[in-house]
């Protein structure tokens, strides 16, 4: 493997908050899109006060809280969302936090700049008899903003390979119940799913058999969300763009039913890393392009934290010297690319700046103003 897998250590429910193209130098920062969003300007560094990170309360956790069909190779054209806003949640640990901290110099930075801006909700605790009535009380609140809701689905079974965001369900059966819970919250609106971070591209530590069984798992989830809800836009696990080998990873995506229109509207990459936009743009045209299937699959990528890139050495885990990347949105403007999007809460450790999966203000302050 080429570069650290997609950390996203779990302990229960967050969300999250999210715009476009680099300049193709390294550097990846906030810059206006098309609805109009200022550009970052430089701030001042703020001295961090002693207390520099805080739990998440007991509603804000790191984690928010079918038969085989054919595979087809067509399906309609999406309609332009060209004006398609997404949702913000009103419950995430950076949001506890700016309330308890009115008065902190660093507050008014991580208000605008991250608790301001509409995230991913992640729903990681295999909790299956609340599952579907908090994975609707997200889609519900969007939907009544007419808003477009992000959530995460990550309770496979050995998700990280058994290391820091080891848990999930206990079995694949008990996954494909849990799935067809969480589907049931979906509604019938809009939603853009994230379906299991890190399931396929860092899937190498799977027997043969145990690998088959996982991507004939999350074949039937896709199948299971979309025909749930067929406004649901279901993207599969691309690692990112200095991982797997662009045709490598899609015969992974392939196996795992990312082709099929029936179960994937494409596929997702760079979530809770730090590689550039133009080098994730690049990268999943060329995994979508080996991937085959409908011409309309196309693929998100998380800009939560790569406004400068990856760090040199291929530190992971809370590199310093990073800034949070483009702002979320559906209108990128650019061809297969669906959106960018704040999947990875900045400010959320990966476990050397607080706590895994803890909001740490100062880290959250570093990336906003760099």
């Amino acid at each position: 493997m080429a570069a650290a897998a997609a950390v996203v250590v779990a302990v229960g429910t967050v969300t999250g908050m999210i715009s476009a193209l680099g300049d193709g130098r390294g550097s990846d920062e906030a810059k206006p899109e098309v609805t109009g969003s200022p550009r970052l300007e430089q701030l001042p560094v703020v001295p961090s006060p002693s207390v520099n990170s805080a739990s998440p309360s007991a509603g804000s956790k790191r984690s928010a809280s079918p038969t085989p069909s054919a595979t087809r190779t067509t399906k309609k054209p999406r309609a332009a969302r060209a004006a398609t806003r997404l949702y913000r949640h009103p419950d995430s640990q950076v949001l506890d936090w700016v309330r308890a901290h009115p008065g902190d110099p660093r507050t008014s930075v991580i208000e605008s700049r991250i608790a301001g801006q509409p995230a991913a909700v992640w729903f990681a605790d295999f909790a299956p008899s609340t599952i579907a009535s908090r994975v609707r009380a997200v889609t519900s609140g969007a939907a009544a903003q007419g808003r477009v809701p992000v959530v995460v689905a990550y309770a496979i079974p050995g998700r990280d390979c058994g290391g820091a965001s080891e848990g999930g369900a206990p079995d694949l059966a008990a996954y494909d119940a849990w799935i067809e819970e969480f589907a049931s919250g979906l509604g019938s609106g809009e939603v853009v799913v994230i379906l299991e971070p890190d399931s396929i591209a860092q899937a190498d530590c799977l027997s043969e058999s145990d690998r088959k069984a996982r991507f004939a798992a999350l074949a039937r989830a896709g199948r299971t969300l979309k025909a749930a809800d067929p406004k649901a836009r279901v993207y599969y696990d691309a690692g990112h763009s200095d991982w797997n080998p662009a045709a490598r990873q899609a015969s992974l995506l392939k196996q795992a039913g990312a082709a099929s229109a029936a179960s994937s509207d494409g596929i997702f990459s760079n979530v809770s890393n730090f590689h550039t936009t133009t080098d994730e743009i690049a990268y999943d045209r060329q995994v979508l392009a080996a991937l085959g299937g409908p011409a309309d699959l196309g693929a998100v990528i998380d800009t939560s934290r790569n406004g400068n890139g990856a760090p040199p050495d291929g530190e992971w885990c809370d590199p310093s010297g990073r800034r949070i990347g483009r702002t979320p949105t559906l209108s990128t403007g650019e061809a297969r690319i669906d959106g960018y999007l704040w999947v990875k809460l900045p400010g959320e450790s990966d476990g050397c700046k607080g706590s895994p999966g803890t909001f740490s203000a100062s880290y959250a302050y570093d990336l906003a103003s760099s």
